[in-house]
């Protein structure tokens, strides 16, 4: 059985492609709210590192995240964004306290 687990998604923007970034991040917050199993899907920015955004999210198990990933929507940023990310890292994280 599967349980509810918290991802953070870090991704840095190429030197002038924040704003790009940004937008096309924000793209994705509707969408991915409506799905089932996201408990969580909030977006944020380094206030020291502005190209550097964080997208905090709650599943409520690996097959929500496993659709997620295979959505739509998160093909298209895939496809639109490709050009404009430095870096890309995904953690998986359990709540422990």
């Amino acid at each position: 059985m599967s349980t509810a687990f918290n991802v953070i998604a870090t991704l840095i923007a190429k030197p002038g492609q924040q704003d790009t970034l940004e937008k096309r991040l924000r793209e994705l917050l509707e969408p991915t709210r409506l799905e089932a199993g996201c408990e969580q899907y909030d977006l944020y920015q380094d206030l020291q590192h502005p190209q550097t955004f964080y997208m905090l999210e709650r599943w409520s198990d690996d097959a929500a995240l496993a659709d997620h990933d295979q959505s739509a929507h998160i093909q298209s940023f895939r496809a639109k964004a490709a050009d404009v990310i430095e870096h890309f890292e995904l953690k998986r994280l359990t709540l422990l306290a």
